[in-house]
């Protein structure tokens, strides 16, 4: 298995041979052996004159609460200027003086699988003002790090957000250069888009099949587990539930002091979706980037995935809503605008707020995910 950095190096170099090169990248832009990209590109006598850094900064490191004063910095090994395109709110795209000093873009981040993570809409912030000036974009492909299911609500074009600003599933089984193909094309950005394909890589493939090092993606996206639940959980952001933020398994547990766990689990148990295990735990957030319960003791609910394969995460949180408005219907409550944004407009909301079976909202996204799965068809790499 090569990653895309790998086949850049030895197969396609005359993408950014005696060019300028602006590296968007973080902590993520590795080689098969951990190397850095930067490092890799600077041994091999390659010219990198900026490095873009989107949410987290370059090392990963920069929590939504604690953004930088500035956003210009130095890499300590190579001493190139490292621009932070994120702050703390939202993603802001090179400016025309940032993109004088090069003459390709080259992208290498490691995306998490989800609609709400911010690097695909990132990779398409970038591209507008590429195209508009006459620069090449160059995605260096990862694994999708959950592969290729495609689960959950498609959000469309009139609720497109920093979240999402394209049409895609809450899982859209896409790898970030197939991504890049889709934004390209749905948001007529003109961009001259190349992606360096992964060497070996097949989209029934999960992450831990690879042979390639793991790299959180993100500060409370720690582990492979917390990917596969990110589709389904990531909707409790915009509850008043905490989903674990401050905690030692953020995006695998949520909960809060009111909690009562044992009456919650026993719905979701005669419910039963498949290939997930629910039990009953404590934690306590601390210093929580999302403000949820700090230093409070938490009833909570984790998640255990028993088998991915039949795994369905945005079904599951649609089964975990609508057992907590269940039993909680005067404690539990949604955060609308943050929650609506998330799911892709108000319909799931208004859905669990009416009582609406689950099997009902699992029946309209099918049809959904149908024709997406059409859709994103011509865009896609990789052989099932």
């Amino acid at each position: 298995m090569r990653p895309g950095i790998d086949v850049l190096l030895t197969d396609s170099l005359s993408l950014v041979r005696n060019r300028r090169i602006g590296l968007v990248t973080n902590q993520s832009g590795i080689d098969a052996k951990g190397l850095r990209d930067l490092d890799r590109l600077v041994g091999a006598g390659l010219r990198v004159t900026a490095v873009f850094a989107p949410e987290h900064g370059l090392r990963g490191v920069i929590d939504v609460d604690h953004a930088p004063d500035t956003r210009e910095e130095r890499d300590s090994a190579t001493g190139t200027p490292v621009y932070l395109l994120h702050d703390g709110v939202r993603l802001h795209p090179p400016t025309a003086a940032m993109l004088e000093q090069v003459d390709v873009l080259l992208v290498d981040l490691q995306d998490a699988g989800a609609r709400y993570y911010s690097y695909p809409a990132a990779i398409a912030t970038i591209m507008g003002p590429a195209a508009a000036g006459r620069l090449p974009v160059v995605v260096l492909d990862r694994p999708n790090p959950i592969g290729g299911a495609v689960q959950g609500d498609v959000q469309d074009s009139v609720t497109a957000s920093a979240v999402a600003r394209f049409p895609i599933a809450m899982r859209h089984g896409m790898t970030i250069g197939e991504l890049a193909r889709l934004a390209n094309a749905t948001l007529v950005l003109g961009a001259d888009l190349h992606v360096v394909p992964l060497d070996g890589w097949r989209r029934s493939m999960a992450f831990d099949a690879t042979g390639l090092p793991f790299v959180p993606p993100s500060l409370n996206l720690r582990t492979l587990e917390s990917l596969y639940h990110y589709p389904g959980l990531c909707l409790f952001e915009g509850t008043n539930l905490s989903v674990g933020r401050g905690s030692e398994w953020p995006f695998e547990q949520i909960g809060a002091p009111w909690l009562d766990t044992t009456a919650v689990l026993a719905v979701l148990r005669r419910a039963a979706p498949p290939g997930v295990r629910f039990s009953g735990t404590l934690f306590t957030p601390g210093a929580p980037g999302d403000g949820k319960y700090p230093d409070t003791l938490v009833a909570g609910i984790r998640l255990t995935t028993t088998d991915r394969g039949a795994y369905d995460p945005t079904v599951t949180a649609v089964h975990l809503l609508a057992a907590l408005r269940q039993i909680h219907p005067a404690t539990f409550a949604f955060r609308p605008a943050q929650f609506d944004r998330l799911a892709g407009g108000p319909e799931l909301r208004v859905a669990i707020e009416r009582g609406e079976p689950v099997s009902a909202v699992a029946a309209r996204w099918r049809e959904e995910l149908k024709r997406f799965r059409e859709r994103r068809r011509p865009f896609l790499l990789y052989p099932e």
